[in-house]
């Protein structure tokens, strides 16, 4: 007979690479949805790109995941249950956003879920305020630099290139977009996968598997695949959001959008900062709206945009603290 916490960790593990799945089609907008926009990519070409270049920067660096996986909720308080209604929680707000076309963070999602399981299991001591206030600061102040770069770059690259033609500026930068598409993509992958590594090694050191907290190679390439093929899957909805509705983009802006949000992104997570690409992107992109003009951004997906960001950590919490209270008799703690 099988032994109920293994079969816990087996469930937390099966769930954390579905989150993984659902957060690279959630979040494949963040890499792609410009480039699409602007034609300097096939959808069928940015999609392959995107999904090897998460994988790649999903497998170079830990700290991240570490940060996530220490930070959130004190160690004594972990147990197979706290992770595993934590990444339900996640994993229902993503479906919602997206079904909604709303480009929620991911990263929100999965650490409202742990907190809503952790107050669930032991109140609110459990949680790590230390640890919480450098991740929610890091989160809240991102969409900040975003719409500052995104605003910055695209003001001097109109005023380095005010006497191109625009048929010859946005010929020169649908082929530059390429690049600045795939450092976004690769910037992805250092952030957003890494989420599922920290749940996972938390799951291992809850069981005993691990003594402290170190990333396996086996939850780094799973994690990385699984975001991969997530990728791979496309999330046309949120697509349609960034990169259509919100602001129309030429590939001047794509190539200030995505080289700014990559900057911001890859500079967070060397040192271990988890930023939301979703946040980052999205920011950055309102912020080249703004260096044109104020009607240049749709105003009523970004009051959207804005409510479903705000929403995210409290409602993530709430679907983990039921699913905490409504598995745990049934399963144990």
């Amino acid at each position: 007979m099988l032994d109920v916490t293994l079969l816990m960790l087996i469930l937390v593990v099966a769930a954390a690479l579905i989150f993984d799945f659902i957060n690279g089609f959630h979040d494949t907008a963040n890499a792609i949805a410009t480039c699409i926009s602007t034609r300097a990519l096939t959808v069928r070409s940015a999609i392959l790109m995107a999904a090897g270049l998460n994988f790649a920067g999903a497998m170079i660096s830990t700290k991240v995941a570490a940060t996530i996986g220490k930070g959130i909720v004190d160690a004594s308080d972990i147990t197979q249950m706290v992770v595993l209604a934590g990444i339900f929680g996640a994993i229902i707000w993503d479906l919602v956003t997206w079904y909604y076309g709303l480009p929620s963070s991911s990263s929100h999602a999965i650490i409202g879920g742990i907190m809503g399981s952790a107050i669930a299991h032991a109140g609110f001591s459990a949680l790590h305020w230390a640890g919480l206030n450098k991740i929610i600061l890091a989160l809240v102040l991102s969409p900040l630099i975003g719409i500052v770069t995104g605003f910055i770059f695209m003001v001097i690259m109109m005023w380095s290139f005010r006497n191109t033609p625009p048929h010859v500026l946005n010929k020169g930068f649908r082929k530059l977009q390429v690049l600045s598409a795939a450092s976004m993509a690769f910037s992805h992958g250092t952030a957003d996968a890494q989420k599922s590594m920290g749940v996972i090694t938390m799951a291992l050191v809850s069981y005993g598997t691990l003594e402290t907290f170190a990333v396996p190679v086996w939850v780094k390439v799973a994690c990385a695949v699984a975001m991969a093929l997530g990728t791979a899957a496309g999330g046309w909805r949120i697509i349609k959001t960034v990169g259509h509705d919100f602001v129309k983009l030429q590939p001047v802006h794509g190539f200030c959008v995505e080289t700014a949000s990559a900057g911001v992104i890859l500079g967070a997570s060397a040192i271990g900062m988890p930023t939301s690409t979703t946040h980052v992107i999205t920011s950055s992109i309102l912020g080249v709206g703004l260096s044109k003009r104020l009607s240049a951004v749709n105003w009523q997906i970004a009051y959207r945009i804005v409510w479903a960001w705000v929403l995210t950590i409290p409602a993530s919490a709430a679907v983990a603290y039921v699913t905490y209270q409504t598995l745990s008799p049934l399963l144990g703690k």
